[in-house]
Parts: C-alpha cells; sequence; structure tokens
C-alpha cells in the first residue's frame, strides 16, 4: 500500500486505486493518462491504456491494487520506463507519455509500445513481490527473463535476445525461449515472480 501525505499538492493515481482517505480530498478522472485528448488518442493507437484520476487536497491517501508490493523510484530529470498496469501513482509533476518497445514488449507479453514517466519527482511501481534493482553498467550487462521484467531507468538501451541455443536443446539453457537484455548505465527493476509472455518456455 501506497500511502500519500498532500499539503495542498497533487498526485496522479491508477483510476480506482484509492481505498482510505482523510482531510479534505478531490478526485478527477484524466483522459489519455493524464494527458488530454492528444495522450487519448497516442494510448488507443498504441494499445497502451492508463486510466488515471488526479487526486487534490490536503491530508492522508492510502492506494493499493491487487495488494501487489508498492516500490517507489526516484527520478531526477530522467525517464523512467514501465507498464502501465505496474504504475500505481505519480507525483502531479511528472510527465507520461509512450514509448515505442519493439518486439521487447510483445515478448513480455504487452503491446509494442510501454509507458514513460519523466521529470523530478517519485513514481509508485507494483509488483508481483518485492521489486529488485538490479544495477547496469559499460562493463556489466544485464540479462532478464521478460516475465520478471518491471521497468528501468537511465541511459539504458533493451534489446530482445533469442534464448534458444545449442545448450538449451541439451536442456542447459535458462528455458526462456526469449531473453531481455539491458546495455549502458542504469538500474532495470525486475519481481520475484513471472507472468505468463508470448515466447513461453522451451
Amino acid at each position: 500500500m501506497l500511502v500519500a501525505r498532500l499539503t495542498g499538492d497533487t498526485v496522479r493515481a491508477k483510476n480506482g486505486s484509492m481505498v482510505a482517505y482523510d482531510g479534505r480530498m478531490t478526485f478527477k478522472r484524466l483522459t489519455g493518462g493524464g494527458n488530454g485528448l492528444r495522450g487519448m488518442v497516442t494510448r488507443r493507437l498504441t494499445g497502451e491504456q492508463m486510466e488515471v484520476m488526479e487526486v487534490r487536497g490536503e491530508g492522508t491517501v492510502w492506494f493499493a491494487d491487487s495488494a501487489r508490493d508498492v516500490s517507489l523510484v526516484h527520478l531526477s530529470g530522467e525517464t523512467l520506463h514501465v507498464e502501465a498496469d505496474n504504475l500505481l501513482c505519480t507525483d502531479g509533476g511528472l510527465r507520461t507519455g509512450t514509448s515505442f518497445t519493439g518486439l521487447g514488449g510483445a515478448a513480455q507479453g504487452n503491446g509494442l509500445f510501454t509507458t514513460t514517466v519523466e521529470g523530478t519527482g517519485q513514481a509508485a511501481v507494483m509488483s508481483a513481490g518485492p521489486v529488485v534493482a538490479l544495477r547496469v553498467s559499460g562493463a556489466y550487462p544485464l540479462t532478464v527473463d521478460p516475465g520478471a521484467y518491471i521497468a528501468h531507468q537511465g541511459g539504458v538501451r533493451r534489446s530482445l535476445q533469442s534464448g534458444a541455443g545449442a545448450r538449451t536443446l541439451f536442456g542447459e539453457g535458462g528455458g526462456e525461449a526469449f531473453q531481455l537484455r539491458f546495455e549502458g548505465e542504469g538500474v532495470v527493476y525486475v519481481q520475484p515472480s513471472e507472468r505468463a509472455t508470448f515466447g513461453g518456455d522451451l
């Protein structure tokens, strides 16, 4: 559960995720992931749907969704790439949009696009179990099971690679038909649980 204490400022949260509040609050449903008509058209074309409400007031609000774990990601002018279903709440000043992920998104069981969060502030992401932050550097690229991937930030390049090979044929591979490879400098967030993916197991 996420606890947000407001002093006249705003947050944007997944529509229907408020479980309780005290004080004086107003709730306003936003279109296009909070980006108006243009955002609504973009998200319908890309298939990256996100229903958002703006919460403003003074007091405390509690947010949750399906009893999933919640983790805070701090942004300092950078971009967070996260699936819309895993994004619970953002500071009101952060900007959201969409970006093209290609076959990597399809292999995760999602569409070809993903949600982006930009600016300075905090975003709350959800996961099936406590999220784990894994550092990526030039010397240490990272390979991730698509079903465990949650989000990434920083100067990270994502690509899709096949998990099939000679080792897999002899039962020595990782068992995944596809894997996500991350290179560059940044952080990748994963969950200790695997959702169903397009590629499945080998």
